[in-house]
């Protein structure tokens, strides 16, 4: 017997948590974003809503439009049927209305007249003695709750009918009450039959209507009403006075809702499918549309957008099964229960869990602890890991003379052109751990790629391949040096970082290639003009003549080659890499060291005595003016052997007096003829195989400069001879010597020295042997000297 009460009592506790969780889950319900979640004290869950969302104006609080609700002096009604909502609840798909009460009186006032689609139908007799009202709810989206609600006539003599169209067809219910002028026999709170009868509502009723009729003839029934209802079980308690005053005129009913109108197999595949996530459809012992239900484990409202349910801590509830709660451990949907509750009540079942706990938690701090361990010796190991690489990174810069540069720096009057000190994670990440993608050039000092700084510059970053660690000092005075160069035609030196093994320099960036792509690789211009190919070769002459006499320190660029030519989206001239480049002491005209260089515009004197001047640059510049006047590449082993060197061939054939033959052809015309001839002159005096003979690069820039500006102003006529033409310089006050030779002795040259300028070169072992002495050309004069 006590086992049968403990059995009952832990039924009632558990009837009691799903009671408890029932009202917590549907607490839990929510409406919409933006929509209202309440009507005076009614809660309005989603499918259901108010008109539409504040935040989203264009989209509805409700699913469908049969959900649409209206709030209206705190009370929740319909928007289509005007019925006024109780209550909504989502587990079990029910909302409790109030619904009319139909009545037949004989000589009774009529109750007011609902509107359609819920409607009174009301019929009186001609002397006003009878009168019929018969509610009607037309909705077929909703089903009367045949679990939930009783159908209920009250009245002697009388009888009720419950009718629903379904499918076209009618179908009806009802009971009768009679009384036998008994009604003292009558009991408060029963419907047994006698004043007062119903009856279980069937399923699937809709578009309903109700009838109350008294029997005709009856004495019972005269002067009395007659009163059919449906109504929520519970919401109506029978009383004897209703039989002479009914106090309802409505009364709560409750209906079934379902969302859509199809099966779940057809709506699943739909775009307007219901169910959101952790949840299922269930279309069970339904006629029309589904409903959605959380899956076991989780909890919440299934239509709500877009996490539907939500998991259940089983474990803080009090039927999780376990001994208590810390023996449970939840987890999606489920839970896992480490020590169960037994059927005995002496202990034993706890003592052999405290043992699993023990040896559990034995096993969970032993696992924690290597965890811990683990842990502690990966940290360990990452502070070395970082410890060593700030020393390494301290090492480089000391040994790359950053705190050299650092000091002089320091010392510098104007800071506003002070290269910067960059860190080697600022260019990791300026270039993406420097991605192949990136790439920008390549050569025989180094990889050039573009970056990105934090304040959004596009930059150069060259990253060398090897430094000579016995000339730190000198690169930390080059870096200085470069990083005071402004020139408009010089690549800005912006920076550089020391703290890798190699140092890194960071210039601006030059977005249009260089001038060995836009020759020899088909740039942007096919056929580059030949006013452009002056103004370039101009640019980047004057450039080399202020780093070799404008400069703070002279500098001998050492590497001077179309590659090393820049040009921006203008086609400006920009020199860069000085990775080759010396500077020169103020006192000396030249320095030792070894060959370094680009093969086909190394200067012959140079390699042989290992001296460099700035005379190796005009040199090297001398084939870049080949480039441009012929097009082709200074070493190309696709051509004889005759003419595999640039600069040899084209001073063979000035010895040959075929000038012309080596011009680009396409390029040349009578406009700029003369203009060639005077490059091409000047080109040969550059490849002189003696330095001492070549011009310095200031004159070479001022010639080219000249040429521009007689290009701009044509004032004179180039067919005259040097002797009798004035040059355009670049001021009055400037200038240049030039040889001559003497036209006697070139009658058997093959020069018409009626047409033709005196050549401004000797060729070794050509025919020319003989020179005149200097002449000075100043601004319109030319008077020997």
């Amino acid at each position: 017997m006590e086992v049968k009460v403990k059995q009952l009592q832990l039924h009632l506790v558990l009837i009691a948590a799903l009671a408890l969780a029932l009202v917590a889950a549907e607490t839990k319900v929510q409406s919409l974003p933006g929509c209202n979640s309440t009507c005076g004290d009614v809660n309005i869950p989603y499918p259901f809503g108010i008109g539409n969302s504040s935040s989203k104006p264009d989209q509805p609080c409700y699913l469908e439009r049969k959900f649409k609700l209206d709030c209206n002096d705190s009370k929740l009604y319909f928007s289509n049927v005007q019925l006024q909502v109780l209550d909504i609840t989502i587990i079990m798909g029910q909302v409790d209305v109030m619904f009319f009460v139909s009545s037949e009186c004989n000589q009774r006032p009529l109750f007011a007249a609902s509107p359609p689609p819920i409607s009174i139908s009301t019929t009186e007799t001609q002397d006003g003695s009878e009168s019929r009202q018969y509610g009607n709810l037309y909705t077929a989206s909703f089903s009367i709750s045949s679990k939930e609600n009783k159908f209920l006539t009250v009245g002697c003599d009388s009888y009720g009918y419950l009718n629903s169209v379904y499918e076209e067809h009618t179908y009806t219910t009802g009971c009768l009450t009679r009384c036998y002028g008994k009604k003292t026999i009558i009991k408060n709170g029963t419907c047994s039959g006698i004043g007062c009868c119903q009856v279980d509502v069937p399923p699937r009723m809709r578009n309903i209507t109700v009838e109350a009729s008294g029997f005709p003839n009856s004495t019972e029934s005269l002067g009395t009403c007659t009163y059919s209802f449906v109504v929520k079980q519970g919401s109506y308690n029978f009383s004897t006075t209703d039989l002479e005053d009914f106090p309802h005129t409505e009364l709560p009913l409750v209906l079934d809702w379902t969302v859509g109108n199809s099966s779940c197999d057809a709506s699943k595949s739909g775009t307007d499918y219901a169910c959101k996530s952790n949840s299922y459809c269930n279309d069970k012992d339904l006629d029309y549309g589904y409903r959605c239900t959380c899956m076991p484990g989780y909890e919440g409202n299934p239509y709500h957008p877009p996490d539907g349910c939500t998991d259940i801590d089983e474990c803080k509830g009090p039927d999780h099964g376990c001994i208590d709660e810390n023996h449970c451990r939840n987890k999606n949907g489920s839970y896992d229960c480490f020590c169960p509750k037994g059927q005995s009540a002496d202990g034993t079942d706890k003592g052999r869990c405290n043992k699993q706990e023990v040896l559990t938690k034995v096993i969970i701090g032993a696992g924690a602890g290597i965890i811990i361990l683990f842990v502690v010796i990966a940290s360990l190991y990452l502070t070395y890991q970082k410890r060593k690489l700030m020393k390494l990174k301290e090492k480089f810069f000391r040994e790359n003379g950053g705190f050299i540069l650092q000091q002089k720096l320091r010392t510098r009057e104007d800071s506003s052109q002070t290269a910067k000190i960059f860190t080697e994670h600022e260019l990791n990440k300026a270039t993406n751990n420097y991605d192949e993608s990136l790439i920008i050039g390549k050569g025989g000092y180094g990889i050039v790629f573009k970056g990105v700084l934090p304040d959004k510059r596009i930059v150069a970053i060259k990253k060398s391949k090897i430094v000579d660690k016995s000339q730190i000092e000198q690169f930390i005075n080059e870096v200085v040096v470069l990083s005071q160069i402004i020139h408009r035609n010089v690549v800005k030196l912006l920076g550089c970082c020391l703290e890798t093994k190699v140092p890194l320099l960071v210039y601006e960036y030059v977005s249009n290639g260089t001038l060995h792509d836009l020759i020899h690789n088909g740039g942007k211009e096919e056929n580059v003009t030949w006013k452009t190919r002056l103004r370039i070769a101009a640019e980047a002459a004057g450039a080399l003549s202020y780093l070799h006499s404008d400069a703070f320190v002279p500098i001998i660029h050492r590497d001077v080659k179309g590659a090393n030519i820049l040009l921006d989206d203008d086609y400006r001239a920009k020199v860069s890499d000085f990775g080759a480049s010396k500077l020169v002491p103020l006192d000396q005209t030249g320095i030792a060291t070894m060959v370094q260089g680009t093969l086909g515009y190394l200067d012959p004197e140079y390699m042989q005595s290992q001296h460099l001047t700035e005379k190796s640059d005009v040199y090297s510049f001398g084939v870049v003016l080949v480039e441009l006047l012929t097009g082709e590449k200074p070493i190309s082993f696709d051509r004889p052997e005759e003419k595999r060197s640039l600069a040899m061939h084209f001073l063979s054939c000035l010895k040959e007096d075929r000038m012309f033959d080596v011009v680009q052809a396409g390029i040349m015309n009578e406009e700029n003829k003369q203009e060639i001839k005077e490059v091409v002159v000047l080109a040969a005096k550059c490849l002189r195989l003696k330095g001492e003979e070549r011009p310095s690069m200031k004159e070479v820039a001022m010639e080219l400069e000249g040429l521009r500006l007689m290009e701009k102003h044509p004032w004179t006529s180039r067919e005259q001879d040097l002797e009798e033409t004035p040059y355009f310089l670049h001021n009055e006050s400037s200038n240049i010597y030039y040889e001559c030779g003497d036209r006697s002795s070139l009658q058997n040259t093959g020069y018409d020295t009626s047409r033709d300028h005196v050549p401004l070169v000797a060729l070794h072992g050509g025919s020319v042997t003989t020179y005149c002495n200097l002449y000075k050309i100043s601004w319109f004069s030319v008077e020997c000297v």
